[in-house]
């Protein structure tokens, strides 16, 4: 069975993000970027899958700049097998995305393809549904626990009233989410042997993908800085304040 997982390269989560003083954007230059956590889980589980003998390829896929062969090699390093590189210095959106992807599942034509439930830079979290949509297949959402078995997934997923199991038949497109495992820690040796596996590298051109943005982000600002707390000498004055000032009850 072969395993397609997308990865992202994203601001690295331990960074302060900073927005660009013409707030269009968020400051990235000079910037620690590494691979999106949901990803990294991604790959994760497929690496578990490979090592459980239900997999036998596992793919990596990114979108973007040339920088994001080291999110690729990293992957690798976990356990991929190969990585594909669509190379574009544009902004791309998650239908563009799932486009591409969409283009790459025709091409390697996997039973399982995986991403991270969403990326931590823009949060959108449309990626893996879209492409559910554009390549007609079966998808499962925020999964904490996946089972293979039989030409189905078994997926645990997490939903509001707490969690959900179902089943859906391969080819199946899974996004993951935190609890679903913790990523190992890349070894310098497993580093080394990434550096000489092999990442095919494409545009969207080639594709045939237009890429062309669908929204324009108007304007991006900071969150309004917290006040400071005040003490209240008594549960009497707290209900005032949280009824006439707070106004939350």
């Amino acid at each position: 069975m072969k395993i397609l997982v997308a990865v992202k390269r994203v601001v690295d989560y331990n960074v302060k993000v900073r927005v660009k003083s013409d707030n269009t954007d968020v400051e990235t230059a000079h910037v620690k970027m590494s691979m999106n956590p949901f990803d990294e889980i991604a790959v994760e589980e497929a690496v578990r899958l490979k090592e459980a003998g239900l997999a036998t390829e596992i793919v990596v896929i990114s979108c973007g700049s040339t920088a994001c062969q080291e999110t690729l090699r990293t992957a690798m390093a976990m356990g991929a097998d190969r990585g594909i590189l669509v190379e574009t210095d544009a902004l791309l959106q998650p239908l563009a995305v799932a486009k591409i992807l969409k283009a790459l599942v025709d091409q390697e034509k996997p039973q399982l393809i995986m991403l991270g439930k969403q990326a931590i830079d823009d949060d959108c979290g449309q990626t893996g549904q879209m492409l559910a949509a554009l390549t007609d297949l079966s998808q499962a959402t925020f999964a904490s626990k996946i089972t293979l078995s039989d030409g189905k997934a078994q997926v645990t997923r997490e939903v509001d009233e707490g969690l959900e199991t179902i089943a859906i038949t391969l080819p199946a497109i899974i996004t993951v989410d935190l609890r679903l495992n913790e990523p190992r820690y890349v070894t310098l040796p497993n580093i080394m042997k990434a550096k000489k596996k092999q990442i095919d590298i494409t545009t969207p051109l080639a594709l045939g993908i237009d890429i062309t943005p669908r929204l324009t982000t108007l304007k991006v600002t900071e969150p309004p800085k917290r006040s400071a707390g005040i003490m209240v000498p008594d549960i009497t004055t707290l209900i005032d304040k949280l009824k006439n000032e707070a106004k939350v009850i």
